[in-house]
């Protein structure tokens, strides 16, 4: 497992899109985004016009363990991303509409947290490489919003324990990739 993390536009994903093809000729790529808007359209479409026509997608968030388990073909390796937008979509679907200032966050941290360990079991258990694609959100300052202030802490300890597991890691910085790990 393979985890890539940056800042916004950073050139996350096309490095580990370019990291996976020296490696793998196969892809499944597990996309977690969802289209909300027509700008969200846009990237959407945007990503998949520059990945290789060869590599299969897989589109959705929840049980992505079992997605890599059930559904990647033995040849191939795996790019999800991304883990922020996965953990962001659990954290919406589970809270059912619930106001955030009547959110149980505890609560929702373990539901992430299960969907998080089992992804990382899926990942250790497959012979062929699999990146994850994350953001790092904790270079910035505290936000004043509750909600947000919850998100990141969600996604930093999740982000935390995926690159515990990692066998590398790499921070993209203005898109170059720095090997931390």
């Amino acid at each position: 497992m393979i985890l890539v993390t940056g800042g916004a536009r950073s050139g996350k994903s096309a490095y580990a899109e370019r990291l996976i093809t020296e490696r793998c000729e196969q892809v499944l790529y597990i996309a977690t985004a969802q289209i909300t808007d027509e700008e969200m359209a846009a990237r959407i479409e945007r990503h998949q016009q520059n990945r290789p026509s060869h590599w299969r997608t897989w589109e959705g968030h929840q049980d992505l363990g079992n997605v890599i388990r059930q559904h990647r073909k033995p040849e191939e390796g795996v790019i999800l991303e991304c883990v922020t937008t996965l953990i962001a979509n659990l954290l919406f679907d589970k809270s059912e509409g619930v106001s955030p200032d009547k959110l149980d966050f505890t609560s929702l941290e373990v539901f992430v947290h299960h969907q998080i360990d089992d992804l990382v079991d899926a990942c250790l258990n497959c012979p062929m490489p699999i990146y994850l694609v994350t953001n790092e959100l904790g270079m910035g300052i505290t936000p004043e919003n509750r909600l947000a202030r919850h998100f990141i802490d969600i996604a930093g300890r999740a982000n935390q324990k995926l690159a515990q597991t990692a066998e590398s890691v790499w921070l993209m910085v203005s898109g170059i990739g720095v090997k931390i790990k």
